[in-house]
């Protein structure tokens, strides 16, 4: 792992009610990177994010709303975001309360640092 990936998920794992955080091959659904606390499954939420954000880029090109950059799945007890780059994605499992906003900018600032990487 690049240390530039790993500098990127220290910052994102220092959001309060982050879980876990990775990078995610776009194409395939494979992880990268990954930061995760244990109990959670890096596989699992590897080809998860890589699904969702296929379907819901898939959902958004039919519906001419442009190129999807992040996505936000929020339920009872946690949430996964994900935010799209060109060849990776970060996803992030995280609790219920997190600052959302907060998690999106360091995730953004991540897909920027692995495109430039």
């Amino acid at each position: 792992m690049s240390d530039a990936l790993q500098r990127s998920l220290d910052r994102i794992s220092r959001v309060r009610g982050v879980q876990g955080s990775m990078f995610v091959a776009a194409d395939d659904g494979l992880a990268v990177a990954q930061l995760l606390m244990v109990g959670v499954n890096g596989k699992t939420l590897a080809a998860f994010a890589a699904s969702l954000a296929r379907k819901v880029s898939g959902a958004a090109a039919a519906t001419g709303a442009g190129k999807v950059k992040f996505v936000q799945m929020q339920a009872e007890r946690g949430a996964l975001l994900v935010a799209t780059g060109p060849e990776l994605l970060v996803a992030v499992v995280a609790e219920a309360g997190v600052n959302v906003g907060l998690a999106r900018l360091e995730m953004m600032r991540a897909i920027e640092a692995a495109a430039s990487a």
